[in-house]
């Protein structure tokens, strides 16, 4: 495991650790509020994060890099943020005062989705395929690990570069073959413009040995190292948050419409199931426990980033991510 920074004489639980009387904590989020958003609202209604003794109001973001230095410079004590931009940000910036402290993403969404009825069902048939991909997408980003581990001959793939607008209707007119997105975002837009959904292949990158995590809950560490108490009992309310979503999406859907009552609530729903069935709820978060990471996974993940980003300084896992705010073993879902 990576070193601790603060250790509590504490037994942890999924249902949190007492902070302090009303700990201020404003979470912000990646993204708009969307399902996968819904579990921090739960943890809101539900009392989890009152009953910690923690005030949490969530901020909307605006794409997996915007948290990251909303929390470094410490305009927010936690955020949710991509590990691999954080990785980044971490090597660009020695030094700042933030770290991932709860794996929510044990799998993250970057996939390509296409279309059984043209030919894409598994990494193969990509060859001789054109692929959409916008340029500045996150899915995108991660085609060099992609093919270096699945062995696809590249150059026969016709990288058409799309609009994020435009990704989901070329699918769907089949101008394109495939396209790089988030998997729950390009299925339920390629599906909402009349694509059958067993037309809709998925290819999971992290099933395809992208050892890449995903979004992970990120903590200001100068905040943490003054309130190491609140970190944990947020973390355990949110991970109370997930529990509850878990066991009841409808529900939890029901929350989010409070923040965002202009949302299609069927939609939220599919895709709150979506990154729960493919994302969150993955077999080994079941058997090994949520918010923790495999080390040697993690290890081999940040060499692979070397395919697409050139490091400045020697990356070292211990600054990226740490579980000392975390009960052994992780969060238990069952």
């Amino acid at each position: 495991m990576f070193h601790r920074i603060i250790r509590t004489a504490v037994t942890f639980s999924v249902f949190g650790l007492a902070a302090h009387a009303q700990t201020s904590m404003p979470f912000a989020l990646d993204w708009t509020f969307e399902g996968p958003s819904a579990p921090y609202f739960v943890a809101i209604d539900q009392g989890f994060f009152a009953e910690a003794g923690l005030e949490v109001e969530v901020t909307a973001g605006q794409g997996s890099l915007d948290a990251i230095p909303k929390v470094a410079t410490g305009a927010f004590p936690v955020g949710f943020a991509d590990i691999n931009s954080l990785i980044k940000f971490l090597d660009q910036n020695p030094g700042a005062p933030v770290i991932g402290v709860m794996m929510i993403y044990n799998k993250p969404p970057f996939a390509i989705v296409g279309r059984r009825s043209l030919g894409v069902e598994v990494p193969a048939d990509l060859e001789g395929k054109t692929l959409g991909a916008p340029p500045p997408d996150g899915a995108f980003a991660q085609w060099p690990i992609f093919v270096s581990e699945t062995g696809i001959d590249a150059s026969t793939i016709t990288i058409e570069p799309v609009g994020f607008p435009t990704r989901e209707p070329s699918l769907a007119e089949g101008t394109v073959d495939a396209v790089t997105g988030f998997s729950f975002t390009s299925f339920l837009n390629t599906a909402r413009l009349g694509v059958p959904e067993d037309d809709i292949s998925v290819i999971l990158m992290a099933d395809h040995g992208v050892d890449l995590y995903g979004n992970v809950i990120i903590v200001n560490t100068d905040f943490a190292a003054e309130n190491p108490e609140a970190v944990s009992a947020f973390l355990g309310a949110v991970a109370q948050g997930w529990v509850a979503t878990i066991a009841d999406p409808e529900a939890a859907i029901e929350s989010l419409g409070t923040r965002n009552p202009a949302m299609d609530a069927g939609l939220e729903l599919r895709r709150l199931q979506l990154a729960l069935e493919a994302n969150v709820v993955t077999d080994w978060v079941m058997e090994n426990g949520m918010g923790i990471i495999d080390p040697d996974r993690f290890a081999n993940a940040i060499e692979q980033i070397r395919l697409t980003y050139e490091y400045q300084t020697e990356p070292d896992a211990a600054l990226y991510f740490t579980d000392a705010f975390l009960p052994e073993g992780g969060f238990k879902l069952d």
